[in-house]
């Protein structure tokens, strides 16, 4: 994956920080359920801890989905692929009449 210069690199290395901070603040609000004496407090914490744990999934998992994705730039507009489309008949064409008229198939 390529990064423009720095501010790339910075904003990258955000997004992989924050998903993990969201790991230690589940660690963090776990520990505190553990040692409350509290009822109340005890399930705040346990759904603080539920809380951030889905936080740390779903940031593990963009960054994941964000490492294969395709860039926007090599996708295909819509004239080129309809240009593609168009020479893709064009050749099916040319083929048919070669075939109809028994000879062998130019290859490309």
């Amino acid at each position: 994956m390529a990064y423009a210069g720095a501010h790339g690199r910075r904003r990258h290395l955000r997004r992989i920080a924050m998903h993990w901070l969201y790991l230690l603040l589940a660690i963090g609000a776990l520990m505190l359920a553990i040692t409350t004496r509290s009822g109340g407090m005890l399930m705040l914490w346990l759904l603080a801890t539920v809380g951030f744990l889905l936080a740390w999934v779903v940031g593990w998992y963009r960054n994941r989905i964000g490492e294969v994705s395709r860039e926007e730039v090599a996708m295909v507009d819509p004239v080129e692929l309809h240009r593609l489309r168009q020479l893709a008949e064009q050749r099916r064409r040319e083929a048919a009449a070669q075939a109809a008229a028994g000879e062998e198939p130019q290859a490309r």
